[in-house]
């Protein structure tokens, strides 16, 4: 969880310098999500992520250096600079992909469960999505053929009640729970600040999946940030505010009942900071991405025709 929080820290500053291209979307706030669902996954596991996916992408173990060179549209990328930010990729720790189309991960997700059922892996797929997917129809066909396949598939629902600039409760009518309810499909809430009670939920949801289909996992949690940095947030204006919890602050506090020490936990968020900062200036040291390479895979020279 720090290492998420340090690293996307570490990226709105380098964005306000002007040293990551496009857009980026930050997860801060929601660090106990990803790394809670991440510690219920085995080797054999797969994801597949969304727009908000940095903290998806750490807690599954992609390389960190890798990371800010892809963000920073570097040739030593995780994809060679070719992805961004939010279309960052390793099949080498089963992460799919995250993906800048809302909802466009959870097909992928469904499919990556299919191949886990074919092929006897005994290992699942889990889709991260945001409540703001709720209403897209690929969500609703996914979790129909999942649940009709009894496909191993875990679908977590990061809801921090935004979708995008509009409160959840105005952009869909149902709840994420109702939802899952309509297709037989078991799910449960959970407080998404809580990384103990998320990674709980999720392990017993895994084994469930594996052995009898579909799960839902509703988190639910806070969005710090805007929908993209540099966001004025004016919509938030006329909203009522909620308290936000701090889930690095709860999980400190709860470490501390279970007697590590301060000191201890100061030294880890220390090291965490030097790594985040070696990663930094690895990814700086790295030549831009070239056109060429960035276009390579993306166009295929149509075969001569003869006559």
């Amino acid at each position: 969880m720090r290492l998420i929080r340090s690293t996307e820290q570490r990226l709105s500053e380098l964005f306000a310098a002007g040293e990551v291209p496009g857009f980026i979307h930050l997860s801060i706030g929601q660090e106990a999500v990803a790394t809670g669902v991440m510690a219920a996954l085995t080797a054999a596991d797969t994801i597949a992520s969304n727009h908000r996916g940095h903290g998806h992408c750490l807690a599954r173990g992609v390389d960190l250096a890798g990371l800010f060179a892809e963000i920073m549209g570097k040739d030593s990328g995780l994809c060679r600079g070719r992805g961004g930010s939010m279309h960052v990729a390793d099949v080498q720790v089963g992460m799919l992909g995250a993906n800048g189309i809302v909802g466009a991960g959870i097909p992928l997700a469904t499919g990556s469960a299919l191949a886990h059922q074919v092929r006897d892996t005994g290992g699942v797929a889990v889709a991260f999505f945001g409540d703001g997917a709720l209403a897209e129809g690929v969500l609703h066909e996914s979790m129909n053929l999942a649940a009709l396949w009894k496909l191993p598939l875990l679908l977590v629902c990061e809801n921090n009640g935004w979708s995008e600039f509009s409160p959840a409760e105005r952009q869909f009518r149902a709840k994420p729970l109702e939802l899952a309810a309509a297709f037989g499909i078991p799910a449960e809430q959970v407080n998404g600040n809580d990384v103990f009670a998320v990674a709980e939920a999720a392990t017993r949801l895994r084994v469930q999946a594996v052995g009898e289909g579909p799960c839902l996992l509703e988190c639910i949690t806070e969005r710090v940030r805007g929908h993209y940095e540099g966001d004025s947030q004016r919509y938030r204006a006329d909203q009522p505010g909620r308290d936000l919890v701090d889930p690095l602050m709860e999980c400190r506090e709860r470490l501390r009942r279970l007697r590590v020490s301060a000191a201890q936990i100061d030294a880890t968020d220390a090291e965490v900071e030097q790594l985040v900062e070696a990663a930094v200036a690895q990814a700086r040291a790295s030549p831009p991405a070239r056109f060429a390479d960035a276009a390579a895979d993306v166009y295929t020279k149509l075969p001569t025709m003869s006559t």
